[in-house]
């Protein structure tokens, strides 16, 4: 049997006091039961005048709010990128609101300097570009010496950080500060060399980017660049007071100037240790880049500055110690100079160190320029031809001869063989041999084949000039003398400049100042009778299309003269002095540009007077001059032609600058000599230009320059009178038609009848010449007759008046005349011809051949009667006088 279990084995069974909960890990728990509730809910208090935004009203804010003091405060946050946030708000309060800078400029740089050792680099960029473009621009003159001092500081603390890309970033601060101040240069330059060489001479540097190596090179360029220009202008002042000096005499007891003793010498020999250290970095460089087949961008341009920099420190060393020797100095740091230039020497030409020279052959070119343009610094500087080698000589002509290459390769190779360019005419004098024939041949093929619009342009116009002026140049004279064919290569390159000129046009003033200035300098220096001044003579007719001609139909085409400036207009004008004997030719080109209607007053003025100086030293004929003269007046187009006063519609008058041409050369006639014989010289061009019918304008001019020299015309001959009172004649006949017929014409110019203007000048003549008077008289009854005024017979011109015109003409001539009565004496002389006229008069009135209105014969009929009542008063008055003086 199975034993029963006893009642203790059984579950005992127990009352639940808590009910266990399985939860989820993860889940939130609910609050107990029993747990009391805190949460307040109340609205919200708002007091008046109290918000964030009232007390900020009127402050200059960013974008977020910020001031510009809590933004300043910000730059210092341990966070980059609120430090980041901070510089772009400061940039954003500055620009909208500018005057934050000006009041606050100096606690804004004492802060933001501190970022120039910042650890982060976008840091350091924004603070860069900040400066660049926001606070040296807005503030360029507010900041001065001791604000510059202040980032001075932290720059330089900057140029010895441990890490070398702020080191780097540091000479870029630099170069900003000096590219704004220059003038603060010179203060900080002795020590920001130290540190190029410190940079330099640091063996990381080569490990970092390239671009920030090329940002350090760019700044020394700049510092180096700067310092060459001190010293040249320390070079110019040093020569000037050398020159002062010696002028004050040997008891001069204390100068007058305060001589700078400091200069620039002092880094002399902070360049000299530049050099080793530059040579190094390149030849670092080209070890780096040996073994690859194509140069990348950055090392090049790493290449080519460290080149540039290297030849800046030569060049203040040339300057500094224009007699010593480079590549023979005494002192070990001369010795380590030569070693590296050595160096240099044997890398000349790059492509010999590279695997495959035939790729990016215009990359070594532009570096081997760099490399010859050091070299020839040193032979410049001591006159050593140690280096005037094949290899370097066979590489200028080949450069020179850059034109047959590729207009790809030209263009990428020209901006940077301009730095050659202005060693070719002391070159010139230093090479032996065959090398100088063909370095000339090679520099003329290279001029004549340069473009007007190229970058090489103005170069090679500056070597022209040098090679051309050699007369200043003794080393250059000394080559001329010995180079027969040195001739024939000037007479090339001066032929080139009227060329030139044309194909400048008037679309590069600059370069067409430049090219006249030469131009002006040639003829400057040129020797009269000389072969070269001979050549000079000669330009003058391929100038003439400069200025202006005539073609075979008669147009006349203007040259870009007309269109240029002011001042390329004046040394144009300035050439004509210098030729030796003005062409006609030449003087009548600009004869055509004085007679344009688009020439301005002063420069028509101005080339009178240089012409008249030009007269005065023998250079221009006489009767040149006097057709000049004569032409000037007769041709000159008067507007408006006609009539006295312009109306609105009509252009502007040009009268005044008229009256001011016949000023001057009323001055130039009264520089001559004996009036009278003037006159006699002058009055066949003279009559000749007033057989041609002008404008009154014109032969009134005409008649004001026989009044300027002589009213008695006492040198003339009766002939020649006679002449004169053909011409007259008609054109009183053709002022008295126009004028007084006209009902549209305006009367008066400056408060003076027209009539007045025009026949007064004639009224002048008859006062001082009575036969003059008598002639006209003549030949006014014949016209009252004959119906035509007696004219040569080339000028067969038949005026075709009716009887009525030719009445009218003659009665207001005649009326016009008695206006005067100083001219009464000499009408009373001609007693005899005016009854001949009133008779011819009255007889042609009562005709009845000839068929007119009844108003237009009373009309005639009372000017008629006029006329004669004031003749017989006149004639009757004069007898009286006379039987009384009898």
């Amino acid at each position: 049997m199975v034993r029963p279990k006893s009642a203790s084995s059984k579950k005992q069974k127990h009352g639940v006091d808590f009910k266990k909960i399985k939860r989820k890990i993860g889940r939130k728990l609910p609050p107990p039961k029993n747990a009391t509730n805190t949460q307040i809910r109340s609205k919200a208090i708002v007091l008046p005048e109290q918000s964030v935004a009232s007390e900020r009203e009127g402050l200059a804010v960013n974008k977020k709010g910020l001031t510009l003091r809590e933004l300043m405060q910000q730059t210092s946050h341990h966070n980059a990128k609120i430090r980041r946030a901070a510089l772009t708000g400061i940039k954003d309060v500055l620009l909208k609101h500018p005057s934050e800078l000006k009041l606050h400029k100096l606690a804004i740089i004492e802060k933001l300097r501190e970022r120039i050792c910042d650890n982060d680099r976008v840091v350091r960029d924004m603070l860069y570009h900040l400066l660049k473009s926001v606070i040296f621009p807005s503030s360029k003159e507010e900041i001065t010496a001791p604000i510059i001092s202040l980032l001075m500081a932290y720059i330089f603390n900057a140029m010895t950080h441990m890490a070398v890309d702020i080191r780097l970033m540091a000479f870029k601060f630099f170069e900003l500060v000096a590219l704004n101040y220059p003038s603060s240069f010179m203060l900080y330059a002795e020590k920001v060399l130290d540190n190029y060489v410190d940079i330099l001479r640091n063996n990381q540097i080569y490990l970092v980017e390239k671009s920030k190596l090329k940002n350090a090179l760019g700044g020394l360029a700049h510092c180096l660049y700067l310092l060459s220009n001190k010293s040249q202008e320390d070079d110019i002042l040093n020569n000037q007071n050398q020159s002062i000096a010696q002028q004050r005499g040997l008891y001069a007891y204390k100068s007058e100037v305060n001589e700078d003793h400091a200069g620039t010498a002092s880094f002399t020999g902070k360049t000299k240790a530049l050099v080793p250290v530059l040579i190094n970095s390149f030849l670092e460089s080209t070890s780096n880049i040996r073994t690859v087949d194509v140069i990348d961008a950055q090392s090049f341009d790493c290449m080519l500055c460290t080149l540039q920099c290297i030849s800046l420190a030569v060049k203040i060393y040339k300057i500094d110690k224009p007699h010593a020797s480079v590549l023979n100095g005494p002192d070990v740091m001369q010795n380590n100079m030569n070693i590296y230039l050595r160096k240099l020497w044997e890398t000349f030409p790059v492509s010999q160190l590279f695997a495959s020279p035939e790729k990016d052959d215009d990359k070594y070119i532009i570096l081997d320029i760099k490399i010859a343009e050091i070299f020839l610094h040193i032979v410049n500087c001591v006159n050593d031809t140690n280096f005037l080698s094949a290899k370097l000589l066979g590489f200028i002509e080949s450069l020179l001869l850059v034109g047959k290459h590729t207009r790809h390769k030209r263009l990428h190779i020209e901006k940077h063989m301009g730095f050659l360019l202005p060693f070719i005419p002391k070159l010139l004098s230093q090479v032996t041999g065959y090398w100088k024939s063909r370095l000339l041949e090679a520099f003329t093929c290279s001029f004549k084949e340069c473009k007007v619009d190229s970058k090489l342009f103005l170069a090679y116009l500056s070597a022209v000039e040098e090679l051309l002026l050699v007369t200043s140049n003794l080393g250059l004279l000394t080559y001329a003398s010995s180079c027969e064919d040195f001739l024939g290569y000037q007479i090339a390159w001066m032929r080139e400049i009227p060329i030139i000129l044309l194909n400048l046009g008037n679309k590069h003033p600059s370069s067409t100042r430049v090219a006249l200035k030469l131009l002006l300098r040639v003829g400057q220096s040129s020797i009269p009778n000389s072969p070269l001044g001979i050549e000079y003579d000669c330009l003058q007719f391929p100038l003439r299309e400069f200025y202006g001609i005539k073609d075979h139909a008669g147009s006349i085409h203007y040259g870009p003269f007309m269109k240029l400036p002011s001042d390329c207009k004046e040394l144009a004008i300035c050439c004509f002095y210098y030729f030796s004997s003005l062409t006609s030719d030449f003087l009548e080109s600009v004869t055509y540009c004085c007679l344009c209607d688009d020439m301005e007053s002063l420069i028509l003025l101005r080339i009178v007077e240089v012409v008249q100086s030009a007269y005065k030293s023998g250079h221009v004929p006489i009767s040149e001059y006097i057709g000049f003269l004569v032409t000037l007046v007769a041709r000159f187009r008067v507007t408006p032609e006609r009539f006295l006063v312009e109306r609105k519609q009509e252009k502007v008058s040009n009268r005044k600058t008229f009256k001011s041409l016949m000023g001057a050369i009323f001055g130039c006639l009264s520089q001559m000599g004996d009036k009278s014989l003037v006159l006699k010289l002058l009055f066949k061009n003279i009559l000749s230009e007033m057989l041609l019918k002008l404008p009154f304008n014109n032969f009134g001019g005409l008649l004001r320059m026989i009044i300027e020299l002589d009213t008695k015309l006492s040198k003339l001959l009766d002939e020649e009178i006679a002449d004169l009172s053909k011409s007259l004649s008609r054109y009183l006949v053709d002022a008295a038609s126009c004028i007084s017929e006209d009902p549209d014409v305006a009367h008066r110019f400056n408060q003076i009848p027209a009539i007045d203007y025009y026949v007064k000048p004639c009224i002048i003549l008859f006062i001082g010449s009575n036969s003059l008077l008598t002639y006209v008289l003549q030949l006014l009854d014949n016209f009252i007759v004959e119906d035509s005024i007696v004219l040569p017979s080339e000028f067969c011109i038949n005026y075709g008046m009716e009887i009525s015109g030719r009445i009218h003409a003659v009665t207001y001539i005649l009326m016009f005349m008695l206006k005067y009565v100083i001219l009464h004496r000499s009408l009373s002389r001609n007693k005899a011809a005016i009854e001949h006229i009133l008779l011819n008069m009255e007889k042609l009135l009562e005709s009845d051949k000839h068929g007119r209105s009844l108003e237009e014969t009373s009309k005639l009929r009372s000017g008629l009667d006029q006329l004669k009542t004031r003749i017989h008063d006149l004639l009757q008055i004069r007898d009286t006088n006379n039987l009384a003086g009898a």
